[in-house]
């Protein structure tokens, strides 16, 4: 006791005994680094004295607690290690409430039985822990995310508008804030979409619940859609649909068939070729936007059958693998068979492999070729479809 009192308990050090004492009390973790501004030279020499160390020049005083711990433990002044050094110097804690059982409170702000196996999960994975410090905080956000969710769908509301109306905060569904990683998971749990990452992804998700981000600068292009009085006046020429179109104003949509390709020059030459005797055709324009995606739900909701095409390279397969995940569709000339029918053509193939969900043998039959097909090589075949 009088060795650990030289070394720790003196007036100078009084401040990292009571920093420490706190950390406790709160039970955060003693893996950090404390500051004291403005330290007194006094202070800064007893510092010294227990690391040491010289401290750094100036009048700002920083001390690593797992430094202390290990001056403690090795020293033999107190073998315990530093959280229990300060409980011998200012007595134990307070007896204090277990939190687990308020952190199991927490989960009855979720009212929505839609959303009783993601709190769950979120229990069995501690995300609430990780997104909230304390049970009160975690109270709070699930409270929330409660609010959120009783309001959704929304269609066609701003997201920012949303949340201010909802939270009173205009900002709190940004990407950063812990409320938008729960309102996200639970959209997709109400729609049933697939998990993903990025923005295209969280655009899409939001749009399932009716909710508009950057809702003019993702797009979807297409050629002979039916369903509402702006389409039928451009019949026969490609239009560009907002994703903010698609939310407030969808087209009524029938059990039809629909042709999807990768490449827009496919689009364009079915235009000039077919003109309005075109049947539906969407262009993804490469990787799906969350307009894309969108449409292609809707058609599907609609009973639609989907009919895809792409470009017969490894990064055509990965985007085809991605829309046959979500959306179920029958290959457009995009099987083994076309592949081989469409001879010795395009350009070498080159890439890592990739396995078509679609079609088991098409990925070997590439390789062997060594062929890359874009949809520009086969445009008369996909043209004699459409015409």
């Amino acid at each position: 006791m009088t060795r650990l009192h030289r070394l720790l308990g003196g007036e100078d050090l009084a401040w990292l005994v009571t920093r420490v004492r706190k950390r406790l009390e709160r039970d955060e973790p003693l893996d950090t680094t404390v500051i004291l501004a403005a330290a007194t030279e006094a202070q800064r020499q007893a510092v010294h004295r227990l690391l040491g160390r010289a401290p750094r020049p100036g009048r700002t005083l920083s001390v690593s607690l797992p430094a202390v711990d290990h001056v403690l433990r090795t020293s033999g002044a107190h073998p315990a290690g530093l959280a229990s050094a300060v409980l011998e110097l200012t007595g134990p804690l307070s007896p204090r409430e277990d939190p687990e059982p308020l952190w199991d409170k927490a989960f009855a702000e979720l009212t929505d039985p839609r959303l009783t196996d993601l709190a769950t999960t979120w229990k069995n994975t501690g995300l609430l822990k990780r997104l909230a410090t304390t049970p009160q905080a975690a109270t709070d956000l699930l409270a929330t995310l409660n609010e959120v969710v009783t309001n959704l769908p929304s269609p066609g509301e701003p997201l920012g508008r949303f949340a201010a109306r909802i939270t009173g905060d205009a900002h709190a569904l940004d990407d950063d804030r812990p409320l938008a990683t729960l309102v996200l998971r639970a959209a997709r749990a109400l729609t049933g979409l697939p998990d993903g990452t990025g923005a295209e992804w969280r655009r899409e998700v939001w749009a399932s619940v009716g909710l508009m981000r950057d809702e003019l600068s993702t797009t979807v292009l297409t050629l002979g859609l039916k369903g509402h009085p702006g389409l039928e006046a451009w019949q026969g020429q490609p239009l560009h649909l907002t994703l903010r179109q698609l939310v407030r104003d969808p087209p009524n949509l029938s059990p039809i068939d629909v042709f999807v390709c990768e490449n827009p020059v496919v689009l364009a030459t079915a235009a000039d070729h077919a003109g309005p005797r075109c049947p539906p055709l969407i262009c993804t324009s490469g990787q799906p936007s969350a307009a894309v995606t969108h449409l292609l739900r809707l058609l599907t909701k609609a009973g639609a059958r989907l009919h895809y095409h792409g470009d017969f390279d490894w990064g055509g397969i990965r985007i085809a693998n991605v829309l046959h995940a979500r959306f179920p569709f029958t290959p457009w000339h995009f099987d083994t068979h076309a592949y081989l029918a469409a001879g010795d053509v395009g350009h070498p193939l080159t890439g890592v492999q990739v396995e078509a969900a679609w079609d088991p043998a098409l990925a070997a039959a590439m390789a062997a070729s060594g062929r890359r097909i874009e949809e520009e090589h086969v445009l008369d075949t996909l043209l004699a479809d459409l015409a």
